[in-house]
């Protein structure tokens, strides 16, 4: 298995502090990547490094970023540039007995590569239809599709995920052994992002039924 392949880090996807957390399997970066709502971008502009947030969509090997075509940031990136690309889920709180070992379960993935813009009308529609089904599945079925000005105005651009990596932490605290003895309570709170009742637009006819996604509406598969 060579650097690159499913199961086999990069110099740059290595995970080196709790090494055992690390996982490199499609699988998971995919399933991270499917869940979260918004990604970070970091990379270098004219006047020095740059972290900005953004929605996206993965399909299949590509992770896809759009945004007015007078977006700087993707205009930089659309030029070839190197690109960092993180997305992060946090899962529980978890409460130690000492300060000192309070932390977060989390999923995360780190992606590297080199950016390219779509010009290709057909992939850039598809690319712009697959980050509203990203947000919620099902809806551009329903939604109008970009007008040809509107598919001028945006632009986007793809990252491989030829080098990616997961980074995961689980369970409860990791204590001193003498701490354990003290009377402080100690665990985890688990995270979940849960969606409310869906509000109607002002405007909307009353004709118009609520679709079952949105009144359905779940993250992840496994929430009740």
């Amino acid at each position: 298995m060579t650097p690159g392949e499913a199961g086999a880090p990069t110099d740059r996807t290595r995970v080196r502090r709790l090494s055992e957390r690390g996982r490199y399997d499609r699988a998971t970066v995919d399933a991270i990547l499917d869940e979260g709502f918004v990604c970070h971008l970091g990379f270098t502009a004219a006047h020095g490094p740059v972290v900005l947030p953004t929605a996206y969509a993965r399909v299949g090997d590509q992770l896809y970023l759009h945004g007015a075509r007078a977006n700087a940031a993707l205009g930089t990136l659309s030029s070839g540039s190197a690109v960092c690309v993180t997305v992060t889920l946090v899962d529980g709180l978890v409460l130690a007995r000492s300060a000192f070992h309070h932390s977060i379960n989390y999923r995360s993935v780190v992606v590297f590569g080199t950016a390219r813009e779509v010009t290709d009308a057909d992939e850039k529609l598809a690319a712009l239809l697959a980050v509203v089904d990203h947000v919620v599945p099902g809806r551009s079925v329903d939604a109008r599709p970009p007008t040809d000005a509107e598919l001028r105005a945006t632009r986007v651009v793809a990252v491989p995920l030829d080098e990616a990596s997961a980074k995961v932490r689980t369970g409860g605290p990791k204590e001193e052994p003498e701490d354990l003895s003290l009377d402080v309570w100690a665990g985890e709170v688990p995270v979940r992002l849960v969606a409310g009742s869906p509000v109607a637009d002002s405007g909307l006819s009353a004709t118009v039924s609520v679709p079952s996604y949105a009144v359905q509406y779940r993250r992840r598969p496994d929430d009740a």
